[in-house]
């Protein structure tokens, strides 16, 4: 089971503190032994421990957009990743 964490600042005035992230995401490295992963930003900090289960080599979190203006971290499996794969592999992505 992965654990997730994050800040959001709603006004998106203030900065996030990383130590504080990196804290709360170490604080559950118990969920997610094999990889950890943090993504700041103005505004919205994202942490994600990930325990691999099926995807040993990737599938690393955050996960990103083709130009990095996304970010999404997410606990679960997708179990329809092979057709959505061709699906998107139509659309260039």
């Amino acid at each position: 089971m992965c654990g997730i964490a994050g800040i959001f600042d709603c006004a998106g005035k203030r900065p996030i503190d990383r130590a504080v992230l990196e804290r709360m995401n170490a604080s559950q490295h118990h969920r997610g032994p094999d990889e950890g992963g943090v993504h700041v930003e103005s505004g919205v900090g994202l942490a994600h421990r990930r325990l691999s289960i099926i995807d040993l080599s990737t599938g690393h979190q955050p996960l990103f957009n083709e130009d990095g203006s996304v970010a999404v971290v997410f606990n679960g499996e997708i179990y329809n990743y092979v057709e959505l794969r061709a699906e998107l592999q139509k659309r260039a992505h």
